[in-house]
């Protein structure tokens, strides 16, 4: 997670109990804040107001659709299917295709510094998928790397049956000059249906998918937060805590774009 110029120190740990003010409300509230709390740890970042990196956790209250930063919301979301359902739709601040968030879905996030510029992308994503794939491993899941930002899980679905690559982990991320956002899901008890129910078939999607529909595709962990959450600082070395959090950072960034209808909608 350093850069090649220099060792940065060990990543902060940012627990949730810390961050739960900025979560409180209702209609997708807790999700705005967190999308705005990680774009304001990417600016200290880029800006140099923090040497080290940030590791984080959380989960939506209830259930919110994502899209990412140039996703066209009609073309991936069921909006009339999420209107009936009272469910929010929001946009994050990287790329990638549209997730569906909620509980049993933990969020995680990795802020990282460079202060002498950012790597390749392929080099980033390996940074930050690699060791969590080992800590998964290590805990006995046969997880692996597919596609460009995806773990999975190898299933065994009968003895007459060739064990499936299923999805637990889709990631992305936003880079900037001197810092990069790296964050993503972890399918654990999440309502998988709902994917079905209020997703559309992505526009794009990786060769191990083969086309198969939501249901066919996506898993879960069956872990707990608890675990997963220890996983994620012994794969990033996170033990120390994060002190104070860059609160007007993410009031302002919630007034020009998170909390904006008009802005998650602007394509």
């Amino acid at each position: 997670m350093a850069s090649a110029a220099s060792p940065s120190p060990p990543p902060l740990w940012l627990d949730a109990a810390a961050a739960d003010a900025l979560f409180a409300g209702s209609g997708g509230a807790d999700v705005i804040a967190a999308l705005a709390l990680d774009e304001a740890l990417l600016e200290e970042a880029h800006e140099g107001v923090r040497g080290e990196a940030v590791v984080r956790t959380w989960m939506a209250t209830r259930p919110v659709v994502v899209v990412g930063s140039s996703s066209r919301v009609e073309e991936e979301v069921d909006v009339a299917g999420c209107d009936a359902a009272g469910v929010p739709i929001l946009r994050r601040p990287s790329g990638g295709a549209t997730v569906i968030l909620g509980p049993g879905c933990v969020m995680w996030s990795v802020v990282t510094p460079y202060p002498a510029g950012v790597p390749a992308v392929e080099r980033i994503h390996a940074a930050m998928l690699d060791p969590l794939v080992g800590a998964l491993v290590s805990a006995g899941l046969p997880v692996s790397r597919q596609g460009t930002s995806d773990l999975v899980l190898t299933v065994d679905e009968g003895s007459e049956a060739i064990p499936s690559l299923k999805k637990i982990s889709g990631n992305a991320l936003r880079v900037r000059r001197h810092g990069v956002l790296y964050h993503g899901t972890l399918l654990d008890r999440f309502d998988l249906p709902l994917a079905a129910r209020l997703l559309k078939h992505p526009p794009r999607e990786p060769d191990y998918r083969g086309q198969r529909p939501h249901a066919e595709f996506l898993v879960n962990l069956e872990l707990g937060r608890e675990r997963i959450e220890g996983l994620l600082r012994e794969a990033f070395g996170a033990v120390d805590p994060l002190g104070e959090l860059p609160l007007e950072r993410v009031a302002r960034l919630i007034e020009e774009r998170y909390g904006d209808r008009a802005w998650t909608h602007r394509l």
